[in-house]
């Protein structure tokens, strides 16, 4: 049964079954085996932290209790953000970290994100299923607890280090922000509330009793809010937050919503080119291809990202570069441990603002809205291999092939378009994103290619 709930990136399921108590103690135990195996076999010190869903508090614990009777000590640090752990176990020292948290699913769901030293992420390549073999594997009577145990509020410490990346504002700053019900509700006010000349107008800011709306911005429909707020009150952005507060997705000041490849684009160029001449920015794979072309103009390194916050985080810490965006509103920031954080991303938004006052932010974003999208187009078919060796066959006499993810396929300089075709890890599904120099071209490789690649899958 627990092998239910252990997934590529994190532990996530329903609860309470079959995520409860019972497993969270096995994950916890799990977690603090192997973290001892990672320090050398010795002991040392573990943070945990929750999100505001009303089981939290208690899986917390039976994750706590799990880690301490491995001889680990615990540090509680209440109730924060996900990015909270990662300025922390740094921070501290700690081996490594816990967040319980489902992120953007729904109230009834819930979970575990598990870091290491420095911040590093426990991915199934990278520990996850280590910690899995290790809580499966285990039987007969529980060990009482034998680790220490202390809570521990670093909220001074950490508003301090998220307010490093943001200049001070010389003029008003007017900004509207959707806390999604979720730790944005906690974190917005502690970071941001006492910053001169920021006037931020709050949405959805209460916490635990469920979600107003899905706590995810990739969904256009849970925008809506943040762009009708920023309309309504004349604000210069708006933003909005997931349920743990990691992600962060803009709207400039017409309420259009920024794509986060436009987004890595513009802080690219406008927050760390200046400071980090010829570092690496590290990006999705599926971006536009606007990031590219910004990159090799400012003569920066690009490194393309697999999609997922372990490989992301994975790439930037390998070229030791300075930024990374995935579209997924996750980014990444080598003086935040290589880490994301949703706070970080609105601070460097409000510092670019900050730096050109002459201009608004969609004037700032729009020569990045260059070339047409189909954003992600999802497809239900069961043979993905085959339909993957087909695009390969078909278009690589004219293209570029690469299979970093799934498949690229690039005829941008000839043909004007490119795509990417990646397969679903858990259900029968491609997903494609297309890009092309016009809308004519975009529409044409849409219409050739999706006889191919299955049935449209709706709700996906």
């Amino acid at each position: 049964m627990i092998g239910k709930i252990f997934k590529a990136y994190d532990v996530r399921a329903t609860y309470p079954e079959p995520l409860n108590e019972e497993a969270g103690w096995l994950v916890g135990y799990g977690t603090g085996e192997y973290l001892k195996k990672n320090n050398g076999g010795q002991t040392g010190t573990v943070l945990v932290s929750r999100d505001m869903r009303p089981h939290s508090p208690g899986l917390c614990k039976a994750l706590s209790d799990g880690i301490r009777a491995t001889g680990m000590d615990v540090v509680d640090l209440g109730m924060c953000d996900t990015s909270f752990m990662y300025f922390a176990v740094p921070h501290l020292n700690a081996v490594g970290g816990v967040q319980t948290t489902a992120s953007h699913n729904p109230i009834n769901y819930n979970g575990f994100k598990v870091s290491k030293d420095g911040a590093k992420p426990v991915g199934g390549e990278t520990g996850l299923k280590d910690i899995q073999a290790i809580a499966e594997g285990f039987t007969g009577e529980k060990p009482e607890p034998t680790g220490g145990f202390k809570e521990m509020d670093l909220w001074a410490e950490y508003r301090k280090y998220i307010q490093r990346f943001l200049s001070p504002l010389t003029k008003p700053i007017k900004a509207y922000i959707d806390g999604s019900n979720g730790m944005a509700g906690k974190l917005v006010p502690q970071a941001f509330f006492d910053v001169e000349n920021l006037e931020i107008s709050d949405i959805y800011f209460e916490m635990g009793n469920g979600f107003v709306h899905e706590p995810n911005p990739l969904v256009a429909e849970n925008m809506i809010p943040t762009q009708d707020g920023v309309k309504k009150i004349g604000a210069q952005l708006g933003a909005c937050f997931d349920g743990d507060a990691d992600r962060c997705m803009v709207v400039d000041e017409k309420g259009g919503i920024i794509g986060c490849d436009h987004l890595t684009a513009m802080l690219a160029e406008h927050y760390f080119a200046k400071d980090n001449p010829g570092t690496t920015i590290v990006y999705d794979l599926r971006s536009s291809k606007v990031v590219e072309e910004t990159i090799a103009r400012l003569g920066l390194k690009g490194r393309k990202g697999k999609v997922g916050h372990v490989n992301m985080k994975a790439a930037l810490r390998e070229t030791e570069g300075a930024f990374g965006g995935e579209l997924s509103g996750h980014f990444y920031f080598r003086d935040n441990n290589y880490a994301d954080s949703g706070a970080i991303t609105f601070a460097c938004v409000l510092s670019v603002l900050e730096a050109n006052p002459d201009k608004t932010l969609s004037e700032l974003v729009d020569p990045y809205r260059k070339y047409p999208q189909s954003g992600e187009i999802n497809f239900e078919v069961e043979d993905k291999v085959g339909v993957m060796n087909l695009l390969k066959e078909k278009y690589g006499s004219k293209a570029t092939v690469e299979e970093l993810d799934g498949v690229s396929i690039d005829a941008f300089d000839g043909e004007g378009w490119w795509f990417n075709v990646r397969a679903s890890n858990t259900e029968p599904l491609l997903r494609l994103n297309a890009e092309a120099k016009d809308q004519a071209t975009l529409d044409g490789l849409l219409k050739e290619l999706e006889p191919h690649l299955g049935t449209p899958a709706e709700g996906h």
